[in-house]
């Protein structure tokens, strides 16, 4: 059997975890159930898809912090902070990692991108790194174009397929596509487990593409 290299083998409720959840973030559905019942990270990239306030970005910070990295963004090494917005709950978590897997690790997250980018500017960044405030908003922080979206997909696939874990809050369904994701919906039934056709978000933006008035008419 070949050795398990996978950073994180699994995410679960740490010793320190409330037993009951009526405290924030323990009030998220998503979050309870990660509490719970735990979650199984596989190789490759697992997706987690829902709605504005469903919890994502709550999931995806914890676990970066339980792993070592900054919660504004960058690697294990960078200890750049503006503006304190956490939860407490990588304090709830623990990760169950594997023997002499890498703890390299990188935490994007887009709306703390600009000033990470200064950070490096400032001379905490390596002599490779680029100069990101010269490339356009959206090369630099917001990749949110179809063709740079499908890019994207191509380069989760490599990351994937190279053996690196990674773990994605998206409201995209094109990278929701992603061939081999695991993909985890989340909402106010908690978080499941589920396939890119019985998605919501894929469901909602067929309609809209078919017929925009479906859901125009509720708004003009």
């Amino acid at each position: 059997m070949p050795l398990d290299s996978r950073p994180v083998r699994r995410v679960v409720a740490s010793e320190d975890a409330p037993t009951s959840y009526d405290e924030w973030p323990g009030t998220i559905p998503p979050v309870a159930t990660l509490l719970r019942e735990g979650l199984d990270l596989p190789r490759g990239v697992t997706l987690l898809v829902g709605e504005n306030g469903s919890g994502k970005p709550t999931l995806v910070e914890a676990v970066a912090m339980a792993f070592g990295l900054s919660p504004e963004g960058g690697t294990r090494f960078a200890r750049h902070t503006t503006y304190e917005t956490e939860s407490p709950l990588h304090q709830w978590i623990r990760l169950e990692r594997s023997a002499g897997a890498t703890r390299w690790g990188f935490l994007l997250r887009a709306e703390t991108m600009h000033g990470y980018y200064t950070y490096l500017a400032d001379g905490h960044g390596g002599a490779r790194d680029p100069d990101f405030h010269r490339l356009s908003h959206g090369e630099a922080e917001a990749a949110l174009s179809f063709s740079a979206q499908i890019a994207l997909v191509g380069q989760l696939h490599d990351l994937g397929a190279d053996g690196a874990q990674v773990l994605c809050a998206t409201h995209s369904p094109l990278l929701a596509a992603l061939p081999g994701a695991q993909i985890l919906e989340v909402g106010e039934w908690g978080m499941r487990r589920t396939s890119y056709d019985d998605l919501e978000l894929v469901g909602h933006w067929r309609r809209y593409l078919d017929q925009p008035m479906r859901y125009l008419r509720h708004v003009l």
